[in-house]
């Protein structure tokens, strides 16, 4: 519980000595407990022992602070690519005090990529799902998987860049021809934007699913592989130190720069039992991703969270990840995206319209 909760169930309780509590100056998730001190008045109902007086206050201020602590709703996160900008903001806004608000707390669960998100999701073992490939979203849902979409992640796949060490002969995504590239994990929006580069480039190479973007760097500058992926801040700063070379990004697809390329999902039955709680997770998302872009802290508190520079987490969501890539409230690109996951082998025919209805719910701004 915050000291603000606090010093506002303290103070109400003083002030009952004088006063009834007003029981709407309560806090979100706080109830009036009452607390028996009949034995600190006597017959005629006048306090006669003030330190039973005060023992009874303070249990009531215990009881409240125990209530409202209790009171919170817990969520459980699977949340991809952790350390990343386009992933980052659950834990900004739980740094921020955001969810608290809304009378929510945070388990957050890091994977290895939005496929890996998708797949716990899928089976319960959390809620929530962050940034999820909406691809994969799109062909799990046709299969039967209780998924909604609950908001936008990211649009465009600008963020996304693939690399090689700086001694490689490799100079673009021509030069790939039978060359194992990375990707997160299958289903992930970094595995289609792989497979639409190389059909962009009509190069057949070997598609790795390698991990999350710090794991996968690790196996490139090793030798295991032999183009990495990443998204900032991973490789940022070996790019600036010249060990490793861009030679594609995402948005050398012209198609994907309109399409919502990663969503946010929960679990259908999650949904259907705890709607209020899934409504109010929406609500503080909202609220923290203007905190990140439209509070000075915002960025202080990623680079705090992904151990980088504040200049550099500015630099991130200025070059990479402008505000209206990581709009919450529209899926672009539907039919695209249906298209390519089609042609991919993710999807065997399109969604009806319904169908489409049914998948996205994302809950109107309150």
């Amino acid at each position: 519980m915050s000291q603000n909760l606090n010093q506002l169930v303290f103070k109400h309780a003083i002030a009952g000595i004088e006063q009834p509590m007003n029981r709407r100056a309560l806090p979100r998730g706080a109830r009036l407990v009452n607390v028996a001190i009949g034995e600190c008045r006597n017959v005629t109902g006048v306090v006669v022992n003030a330190m039973c007086l005060v023992r009874g206050t303070l249990a009531a201020v215990l009881a409240i602070v125990a209530t409202a602590t209790q009171a919170a709703d817990t969520l459980k996160l699977a949340v991809g690519a952790p350390g990343n900008w386009d992933t980052c903001i659950p834990a900004v806004g739980e740094r921020a005090g955001i969810f608290r608000k809304h009378g929510l707390e945070l388990e957050l669960l890091y994977t290895q990529g939005g496929g890996e998100t998708l797949q716990a999701v899928i089976s319960g073992g959390v809620d929530i799902g962050i940034a999820a490939g909406t691809g994969g979203v799109i062909g799990a849902y046709a299969k039967g998987a209780p998924l909604r979409i609950i908001a936008a992640g990211v649009t465009g796949a600008s963020d996304l860049y693939w690399y090689v060490p700086a001694g490689s002969p490799i100079h673009s995504l021509r030069d790939v021809a039978g060359k194992t590239v990375a990707y997160s994990t299958n289903g992930a929006s970094t595995h289609i934007t792989l497979l639409a580069l190389l059909k962009r480039y009509d190069v057949k190479a070997r598609p790795i699913a390698a991990g999350a973007g710090a794991v996968t760097l690790t196996q490139v500058m090793s030798g295991q592989i032999d183009v990495g992926w990443a998204s900032p801040p991973i490789g940022l700063e070996a790019l600036d130190a010249g060990t490793i070379r861009l030679i594609a990004r995402g948005s050398d697809v012209p198609a994907s720069r309109e399409q919502t390329v990663r969503v946010h999902v929960v679990n259908a039955n999650v949904l259907a039992a705890r709607g209020d709680v899934i409504d109010r997770f929406v609500q503080a998302y909202r609220e923290a991703y203007g905190f990140l872009y439209g509070d000075p802290a915002g960025p202080l508190y990623f680079s705090e969270l992904s151990k980088v520079s504040e200049k550099l987490a500015i630099e991130i969501r200025d070059k990479f990840l402008p505000r209206d890539a990581m709009q919450t409230d529209r899926v672009s690109g539907i039919d695209a995206i249906m298209a390519d996951a089609i042609a991919f082998k993710v999807l065997s025919a399109p969604l009806s319209r319904d169908q489409i209805n049914d998948l996205i719910r994302i809950p109107p701004p309150r």
